[in-house]
């Protein structure tokens, strides 16, 4: 199993806390997606050998792009790749772009998923945010996309400065109404270089709470519970046979084509990188170069990835796993780590159902702690 994710850097407005690579200018939109095809073309034995079960339109704003242009990239991965019967295809939208025709054009196309970016149902939040679309726009968005599709994910973001328990609780809760069935939730955080950095140090917007933060994801998963959603990862929550199957494969370690600018890629040995930066991006695919950085990944990084992705999901890190790739040395050094913390009701060793592997995972106290967790089991080069 492998997947393919298309960046997309494109945005109608700068988002007050992201850092993600972006243009809020689409002149240049057209020779972006004809560069995204040749990558694809010249990077397509790279998967000879794979099967593409996944195809993910990321961004960026991917729901800027025309049902043309959409199709036009789609077309280049059927070319080029071996794509598997029933592949899933998402595609992130913003709920200003997804009209009563575009979504009725998108449920036509061979894009199966849809990923709304609502992040608050609440027009104070939305304006905070700096979000291109209102409260209005957000429930009619939803109320339209799901006469359309049946698999729909949303985020939400919690930990929002003078966003109360009560507030998060009627966003779960509109969402809950709308009948979608993942929830993708992640909190507030400040990021260098951004807008919200800005203001924080400026003193014109209040500084992110983690013990808030805290109580929003304790609300989160509580709710999410009652409703028969699974936490399968930190910040995911599906309804049965609704996980991502893409992210899924970054998190289980699968091989993954990153296409685009600044997209990343991972062969289980190596890592690498498109420059950030759309002119350079779109000159050099126009020499049939590919601007990109490599970096082989060691034992020790391998190792350390393994346990970060494993602890923020609902399968945890499967011992037996750890001493096939790694070495028995590994798996007991892990073991040695995870102890303390499994004396602080932190994290815990299950068995399997055939009670033929164990696998270390967070506790419910552990799991808001999982990324610093992960750190503390990590062998340092």
């Amino acid at each position: 199993m492998s997947g393919i994710y298309l960046h997309i850097p494109f945005c109608k407005q700068a988002c007050h806390y992201c850092d993600f690579h972006f243009s809020t200018s689409l002149k240049k939109k057209e020779e972006m997606i004809a560069a995204m095809v040749k990558e694809l073309e010249i990077r397509k034995d790279e998967l000879e050998n794979e099967v593409v079960e996944t195809i993910y339109f990321g961004g960026g704003t991917p729901s800027l792009l025309t049902i043309d242009e959409l199709q036009l990239l789609l077309d280049a991965i059927y070319k080029n790749y071996r794509v598997s019967e029933s592949p899933e295809i998402t595609l992130e939208a913003n709920p200003d772009d997804l009209s009563e025709n575009k979504l009725l054009q998108l449920s036509k196309s061979p894009i199966n998923r849809l990923s709304i970016g609502i992040q608050s149902f609440f027009e104070e939040d939305l304006q905070k945010m700096n979000r291109a679309h209102s409260s209005d726009e957000a429930k009619n968005c939803l109320s339209m996309a799901s006469r359309h599709f049946d698999n729909i994910t949303i985020d939400l973001m919690y930990g929002i400065p003078n966003m109360t328990n009560t507030r998060w609780k009627e966003n779960l809760q509109i969402a809950f109404d709308f009948g979608v069935n993942h929830i993708s939730s992640y909190a507030l955080t400040v990021e260098p270089k951004t807008a919200l950095a800005v203001f924080i140090k400026q003193g014109t917007y209040p500084n992110v709470n983690e013990e808030v933060a805290r109580e929003h994801f304790d609300i989160l998963v509580s709710e999410t519970k009652k409703q028969g959603f699974v936490q399968y990862e930190i910040s995911n929550f599906g309804k049965p046979t609704y996980f991502s199957k893409h992210n899924t494969s970054y998190w289980l370690g699968k091989t993954y084509v990153g296409i685009g600018p600044s997209a990343h890629s991972f062969n289980k040995t190596h890592r690498s990188w498109n420059v950030a930066n759309n002119a350079i991006y779109i000159k050099a695919l126009q020499e049939n170069k590919r601007p990109n950085k490599t970096e082989k990944l060691t034992l020790i990084d391998r190792f350390n990835e393994c346990v970060m992705t494993g602890l923020r999901t609902i399968w945890g890190i499967s011992l037996s796993n750890v001493e096939e790739e790694f070495g028995k040395e590994y798996k007991e050094q892990l073991l040695a780590s995870a102890e303390k913390f499994i004396n602080q009701g932190l994290l815990l060793i299950e068995k399997d159902l055939t009670e033929q592997n164990q696998h270390i995972k967070t506790t419910s106290k552990g799991k808001f702690l999982a990324d610093g967790l992960a750190s503390e089991l990590f062998i340092l080069n």
